[in-house]
């Protein structure tokens, strides 16, 4: 019977987090529209271009591919040497960042697939970059904890950020452009002057690793989750936590809706013990690595099931699409519509 018991056990913590319930009225409801895969290596960022007729992908391979939407058509392939962890397009849509394990952001012409320049400094690999609103400033961070922002016209370092004391894995710019926040290993988020790069607010209430950040459009808020299990919505403001999310599992990546009524987050297919059963056996099933909340409530409206954990997510700027990068190199694009239960 203890043998049974402990089976059971295993089993159990194969298929991932328990089922949690699922919240009535307004919804978001997700349909697949389409999954694919460029390499067999682990996949990496997804980003829609700002007018949402291109989608960027990139892997660990570092391969960068650009589709055309909504039919999926390959427009130009690029190569980040020694791999592509994230990717980010210029606000008006005409270059393409990428940042790489080889430790260099990379821009590209998107019109025409030239390398543009490489930004170079870094210490290790750079997990994470992001783009001002104005396109003024770059933000690069990784495994050396700093924060590199550059002028992206000229290739120029404008500024050196220092605080975390572990490797940092996001950092994104609030829609207003006035500030910077990042989230670490150490189990901060911290909180930039973009102009002058002052440290405004450290937010210790994690217990562990902050992976993924993101403002809402309006700028009204601060979502923040990680290795805690948890997502914790702040007022964008000061980042006081206002209401915290129980996710179940790992949280990796979060995306605002652009009309801030939705929030997504991607995460890991499966518990602790689960994830190490299936790369034992290849078993397990799927999990619930994708999640729609709602932002007005923090009420789960929607829990979609990956065979892999899922390493970035993103809506379209219309917020009709969200897709999804997984760690096993499958790329999935669903169709968005808003409902009821």
């Amino acid at each position: 019977m203890k043998r049974l018991a402990f089976l059971a056990a295993l089993l159990l913590a194969a298929c991932g987090s328990a089922p949690q319930p699922v919240a009535t009225g307004p919804l978001l409801k997700a349909r697949l529209a389409a999954r694919f895969r460029d390499s067999d290596a682990p996949g990496r960022g997804a980003a829609f271009s700002p007018d949402g007729r291109l989608l960027a992908t990139s892997s660990a391979s570092g391969l960068v591919v650009l589709r055309r939407m909504p039919g999926l058509g390959i427009v130009r392939r690029l190569d980040h040497p020694g791999g592509a962890t994230a990717l980010a397009f210029a606000p008006g849509g005409a270059w393409l960042a990428t940042s790489g394990y080889d430790g260099t952001v990379r821009l590209w012409d998107v019109a025409t697939g030239r390398a543009l320049r490489s930004l170079e400094g870094a210490r290790g690999t750079l997990w994470t970059l992001d783009v001002s609103p104005d396109g003024k400033r770059l933000a690069a961070a990784g495994e050396d904890g700093i924060i590199r922002i550059w002028n992206p016209d000229d290739g120029r370092l404008a500024a050196r950020l220092a605080g975390h004391s572990r490797n940092i894995w996001e950092v994104r710019y609030s829609p207003d452009g006035r500030r910077l926040a990042s989230g670490s290993f150490d189990s901060t988020v911290r909180l930039w002057d973009s102009a002058t790069g002052a440290a405004l607010a450290t937010l210790t209430d994690h217990d562990e690793a902050v992976v993924g950040l993101d403002w809402s459009p309006d700028g009204r808020l601060l979502a923040t989750g990680g290795d805690d299990s948890t997502i914790l919505v702040r007022r964008s403001a000061d980042g006081k936590a206002l209401r915290r999310l129980l996710v179940g599992n790992h949280a990796y990546k979060l995306d605002f809706s652009p009309d801030s009524r939705w929030l997504a987050n991607a995460g890991r297919a499966r518990s602790g013990l689960g994830t190490l059963w299936h790369g034992v056996t290849g078993g397990g099933g799927a999990g619930e690595s994708v999640r729609f909340w709602r932002v007005a409530d923090g009420a789960l409206v929607e829990a979609l099931k990956m065979p892999e954990d899922v390493m970035h997510i993103g809506f379209s700027p219309d917020g009709r699409w969200l897709v999804a990068s997984a760690d096993d190199g499958v790329i999935t694009l669903w169709k968005l519509r808003v409902g009821r239960r």
